[in-house]
């Protein structure tokens, strides 16, 4: 099948862009790792001994980047819906985090361990109608932040990918409600024409 403009457009895009010759060169399997290393930098989230929970990890940059920063002592979990090359010192559960199967596996691999960090990349399939895809978006933000209230030690963070649109306001005043802090967070590594950005909550309120 022949390639549309569009197509050709984006790969392109894609060949030339700064940090996927970034990634292929220092082993990242995508360029979204530079979007995480960026926040990381910036806020000090992860130290090491800590235990992080990522959420939508495939293929597994951001794992890839929260693993030796963690270290021996801490352990990262990956859950996805795709499958996941293993990482070294990652352990991942594929499923859907939605589904009662995938959040008892998560707790045996937990046994009994509270989080620390929990971070979202989950984004869905996009159907290119703005409405329906801030829909589905929003949803799996929802049950991410659900996923970090329920699981996070007090003073913990948790780390959402959103895009911009009408209930993004709304969605931070929960997160308002949950956390000590909220700060939106758009990393260079963001592409100037997408309109995600990250939410960043800190300080898990243990009351709330």
């Amino acid at each position: 099948m022949a390639r549309t403009k569009t197509s050709k457009a984006w790969m392109h895009e894609h060949v030339n862009d700064p940090y996927v010759r970034r990634a292929k060169q220092e082993g990242y399997r995508s360029r979204a790792a530079y979007k995480l290393i960026e926040v990381l930098k910036k806020d000090k989230l992860v130290r090491p001994g800590m235990t992080v929970v990522d959420l939508g990890a495939a293929p597994g940059s951001w794992s890839q980047v929260l693993a030796p920063l963690v270290g021996s002592a801490g352990r990262v979990i990956a859950l996805d819906v795709l499958e996941m090359k293993r990482i070294e010192g990652v352990a991942f559960i594929r499923g859907d985090v939605s589904e009662t199967p995938t959040l008892e596996r998560l707790e045996k691999e937990l046994a009994g361990a509270r989080i620390d960090l929990v971070i979202s990349d989950l984004a869905p399939n996009i159907s290119g109608v703005g409405l329906v895809d801030q829909a589905r978006s929003m949803r799996l933000a929802e049950l991410a932040l659900e996923f970090a209230c329920d699981r996070l030690k007090p003073g913990g963070s948790f780390l959402v990918k959103m895009f911009q649109g009408s209930e993004v306001d709304e969605f931070r005043k929960q997160l308002a409600e949950a956390f000590s802090t909220v700060a939106v967070r758009k990393p260079k590594a963001s592409r100037d024409r997408s309109s995600e950005l990250y939410l960043l909550a800190k300080g898990r309120r243990s009351s709330a």
